[in-house]
């Protein structure tokens, strides 16, 4: 135990004392904050752009339908020929020329407009328009067919449909978003958080294998405990550099919001107006979604799952270390540790999403190997606690398994130079 400690000790301090770490530590979260920054000032300044859009209607049937909104400027070019429009808008550099020519048929004429310009419009813009263009054709039909419109938009209801579960308490329409985002976000952190640790135990025993000074160190240590040993120090290390980054980043988030006066999560035009026109009960019903989530559940089987997740993936990163000269010999192995990552991602969001309580949902998030992930992204929509207890129980009893046999490649390998392994050895390792 002494030893162990001693080991635990030594890898924190020589990972949070290297010059690489300390800068990354600090640097990372100014890159980050930088970025998003950027990014938002960026997507003000092209939201900010005036689109104009010329109108050629030969058609005269929608004069004065198309007005201008924030975004969008409309320029009447009726008055003229298309070759003479064309011309106009090249010359004024206009955003692109709208052309709806002379038809009496509406579904002929519905598939005879043209859009001209230098580049296709922007999907949002292109739906605007077809829609006002949609509804004066279907308003048009439905007059030359002798209806009467205003009867019809006299006679529309609107439905809004009340959600609420079978004990009576109501939940929004965005209730499967919100469990999605935080459940995803989650799940994705943990993928992140593994791959970047996992790395670290790796590169830190090639390190130590490559200078020969495992050679000395195995003599009055076990190599279970001095993989263990690096495992625990690495996570503390980057446990410290996590918290840093999270505390500096928001230190450094009000302070670059306060000095360029953006604002990261003031919602954009668009989504304000959506959020005037929602109802007000539809938004203390998002609220209540929002309070309503398992956040207590969530934060603990975070820390369970990243527990876990950690241990299993880094005894495999460091047999991995061990059994390799050098990072480059890893690449044959990162494969497979990769994969069943990459699996509980994608079945997170196009299996959990769809159907969190389905067959397949339940049982990747009782696979050890995508049980970190499946079921963090399952939990915010309601899992029973018996299957939580099971996949945790099958978590450790898996943990252990894979550090006994990391501990007998790690026990081999870190005394093996010049060649680089196949499966097949690794496998005849295992038998030491």
């Amino acid at each position: 135990m002494r030893n162990l400690k001693l080991i635990i000790k030594r890898e924190y301090t020589a990972r949070v004392r290297n010059k690489t770490f300390i800068i990354m530590t600090f640097l990372s979260p100014l890159i980050l904050v930088g970025m998003f920054f950027l990014i938002a000032y960026l997507s003000m300044l092209n939201n900010s752009e005036e689109k104009i859009i010329a109108i050629n209607d030969q058609s005269g049937v929608f004069e004065g339908e198309f007005q201008n909104t924030e975004d969008i400027t409309y320029m009447n070019l009726s008055f003229v020929t298309l070759d003479q429009a064309k011309e106009l808008v090249k010359e004024k550099n206009y955003h692109g020329l709208l052309y709806i020519p002379e038809i009496d048929n509406n579904a002929r004429l519905a598939g005879s407009i043209e859009f001209f310009g230098k580049e296709t419009p922007g999907f949002g813009t292109l739906q605007q328009m077809e829609r006002i263009i949609t509804e004066k054709l279907t308003t048009r039909e439905l007059i030359a067919r002798g209806v009467d419109v205003s009867q019809i938009e006299s006679a529309e209801t609107k439905v809004n449909i009340q959600i609420q579960n079978f004990e009576g308490q109501r939940t929004s329409r965005m209730s499967g978003y919100i469990k999605m985002i935080f459940g995803g976000a989650a799940g994705y952190l943990l993928m992140m958080f593994i791959i970047i640790y996992g790395n670290m135990v790796m590169r830190s025993v090639i390190e130590e294998k490559t200078n020969r000074i495992i050679e000395i160190i195995v003599s009055s240590v076990k190599p279970i405990q001095l993989m263990l040993g690096k495992i625990l120090g690495t996570s503390l290390a980057g446990i410290t550099q996590f918290t840093i980054w999270v505390v500096l980043g928001t230190v450094l988030m009000f302070i670059a919001s306060t000095l360029t006066g953006l604002d990261m999560v003031a919602p954009s035009a668009e989504a304000s107006r959506g959020i005037e026109d929602m109802a007000s009960n539809e938004m203390q019903q998002l609220l209540t979604d929002i309070y309503n989530l398992p956040m207590f559940t969530l934060i603990i089987a975070f820390l369970i799952y990243f527990i876990g997740g950690y241990f299993l993936y880094s005894a495999i990163y460091a047999a991995i270390g061990a059994a390799v000269d050098s990072e480059t010999d890893t690449q044959q192995f990162m494969f497979p540790i990769i994969l069943p990552l990459m699996l509980g991602i994608y079945v997170g969001f196009f299996s959990v999403i769809e159907n969190p309580h389905g067959t397949v949902s339940t049982i990747f998030s009782m696979i050890p190997l995508t049980s970190p992930i499946v079921m963090l992204m399952r939990i915010p929509f309601g899992v029973p606690w018996w299957e939580l207890v099971i996949s945790v129980l099958l978590l450790i009893i898996t943990n252990g398994l894979v550090l006994w046999l990391a501990a007998k490649i790690y026990r081999v390998g870190i005394l093996m130079y010049g060649k680089k392994p196949t499966y097949k050895e690794l496998y005849k390792w295992l038998k030491y």
